[in-house]
């Protein structure tokens, strides 16, 4: 596909987040499975939720745009799910398999804040203002799942600290 102008890019990186969007729901989903601490769970559930209402915004960009998503073809996801099951395998501590599954769900997270970052800049370029506020919108709720799960790394490590402190 020839890119002509930079409302085709627009659609094309619009696109790829709303595929990236609904694949890393499952991906949050399978992860959860895996699971056994339940205040991931259950942020994980959250993030869940999130993600399914950040897909019907993406959704609702396409129609103020008049546009549809193009087709992608993306294996950065799958790699990532592959690698992260190989890895957790391996970890047999609960602490150290909570504390890798926070870092990873976040590094995860951290390329949808970079799509919906780049997305709102090229929505105010191209004059799509509305787009933009719908993905600054998806911005904020993904970084807050960012911040969520900082804090619960940070709690855990201290807490693992202090045990070893007063022992």
């Amino acid at each position: 596909m020839a890119i002509k102008s930079p409302k085709e890019v627009f659609l094309l990186l619009l696109s790829e987040a709303r595929k990236n969007t609904e694949h890393a729901t499952k991906v949050f989903q399978e992860i959860n499975q895996l699971v056994e601490d339940l205040d991931i769970k259950e942020a994980i559930d959250a993030r869940v939720f999130v993600s399914e209402k950040i897909l019907s915004q993406i959704d609702q960009c396409f129609k103020l745009l008049e546009e549809e998503p193009v087709a992608l073809n993306n294996r950065l996801q799958h790699v990532f799910v592959e690698d992260f099951r190989r890895e957790l395998a391996e970890i047999q501590s609960p602490t150290a398999r909570q504390m890798f599954i926070l870092v990873k769900l976040s590094n995860l997270v951290h390329f949808r804040i970079a799509e919906y970052t780049a997305l709102t800049a090229i929505a105010d370029l191209t004059g799509h203002f509305g787009v933009g506020v719908l993905l600054e919108s998806c911005l904020a709720d993904t970084l807050v799942f960012v911040e969520r799960a900082r804090r619960h790394l940070t709690t855990l490590i201290e807490s693992k600290v202090t045990g070893r402190l007063a022992a």
